[in-house]
């Protein structure tokens, strides 16, 4: 029989993985907690519609990527590909629309199937901000200024770059839309198979090819800031001076783009040179027509999501864990003193491991694999006198404590 091993695309998150994931998403949810987002989270999956609706049911995301399938009541349900559209979809199903404006984060993970590769699995994690019901572009600023924040106390911001580009509103695009499929016309035959299909469907996702002569051709493609209207040229010059007076700097990318009809206005990413080709660490941008799209009042929005996995290693090393202190009770008397001593140290809100078995040395050899800032060694002599024989990992040094004074003695160890 094959030895089991995860699911290609999956992996298991070890202690030193999951204190990498943990530091990214606690980091974040504290930052977030502080522009005012309150944590909340949607069921893994959903059914098929809330994506299809959103996502397109021609887009790859739908057509390549959903792990969908029937459940045992016939409904078609699909693990969340990504997880903007449970949120809205919350929204509208647990009438919300009467509480705007929310602002919700969340963490949590997120499945596609498509090629694993590093820093991207099938089975991957997010974290993100929505802020649904305002239209003003302070919405677009504080979402902004939030995914720096988080950026900014993970350590790594001065490693990012802030892309930005404006959607316009609906007239402008459309405007912008076919002013590409007249261009991209004169070049239908040299265009990918996937760009001659995104043509007709979608021309905004060619922007997006990384086929080598598609970027070519796109090269000399019309910029959307051509067919700006007035308001949506008010609206970035608003977000632009906003992010200029909080001192967050950015760069135009006028082919950074969002090719699904509800997006507008704003759309940025914190990109990265340190990851390779795929370079977004956060993405976000306005919203303004999907909670009407899925059947909801029309209601604006704007948010981001990140990767928590690239965003760890970006990160590097994570935050040591904190050491334990490890007890070793000798003897059989000793041994249910131990663990009753345990108890009173963990209640201490020490963090506290126990050796529960074997020789002096190989119990001594495991607190060494630990990392334990000191051991705590109770044998029967020492039980007799109500002590313990504390040893401090780090020196080498021990010495004799009452029992009653351990949890002061061992303060110096937290």
């Amino acid at each position: 029989m094959a030895s089991l091993q995860p699911v290609r695309g999956t992996h298991d998150l070890l202690p030193d993985d999951m204190r990498a994931h943990r530091h990214v998403s606690d980091t974040a949810r504290a930052a977030a907690g502080r522009y005012g987002f309150d944590e909340m989270a949607t069921p893994i999956f959903e059914f098929s519609q809330v994506f299809k609706r959103t996502l397109g049911d021609t887009s790859d995301v739908v057509t390549k990527e959903m792990y969908t399938f029937e459940d045992k009541g016939g409904d078609e349900v699909t693990l969340r590909p990504e997880n903007t559209a449970g949120v809205a979809r919350s929204f509208i199903s647990e009438g919300l629309a009467q509480n705007v404006p929310v602002k919700f984060f969340y963490s949590g993970p997120m499945f596609r199937y498509e090629r694993p590769q590093k820093g991207r699995l099938r089975q991957f994690h997010q974290i993100g901000v929505e802020l649904i019901g305002v239209e003003q572009a302070q919405a677009d600023l504080e979402v902004i200024a939030c995914g720096a924040r988080v950026l900014d106390d993970l350590g790594v911001l001065g490693e990012t770059t802030l892309e930005l580009n404006t959607l316009g509103d609906t007239e402008s695009r459309n405007r912008y839309r076919e002013a590409l499929v007249t261009y991209f016309n004169d070049y239908v035959d040299e265009l990918s198979p996937d760009s001659q299909d995104r043509l007709q469907r979608n021309p905004l996702r060619i922007l997006d090819s990384k086929n080598e002569r598609d970027r070519d051709i796109v090269a000399g493609a019309p910029v959307f800031e051509q067919f700006l209207n007035e308001g949506s040229q008010a609206f970035f010059a608003t977000v632009r001076d906003g992010l200029d007076a909080l001192e967050i700097a950015y760069t135009l990318n006028p082919r950074l783009v969002r090719g699904l009809d509800y997006y507008c206005h704003t759309a940025f990413e914190f990109t990265t040179q340190a990851l390779g080709a795929q370079g977004a660490v956060i993405a976000g941008g306005r919203y303004d027509g999907l909670i009407g799209m899925m059947g909801g009042r029309e209601t604006p929005g704007v948010g981001w999501a990140g990767g928590i996995e690239r965003l760890a290693m970006l990160c590097g090393d994570p935050p040591p864990a904190s050491r334990p202190i490890v007890v070793i009770p000798v003897g059989d008397e000793a041994r249910a003193a131990g663990f009753t001593l345990t108890e009173t140290l963990r209640r201490a809100e020490y963090r506290v491991d126990i050796g529960y078995s074997g020789n002096m040395s190989r119990r001594m050899k495991r607190a060494n694999r630990l990392n334990a800032a000191a051991v705590v060694i109770l044998g029967e002599d020492e039980l007799a006198r109500q002590a313990a024989t504390v040893r401090h990992m780090d020196t080498g040094e021990q010495e004799e404590v009452l029992l009653a004074s351990l949890p002061e003695f061992l303060a110096l160890y937290r």
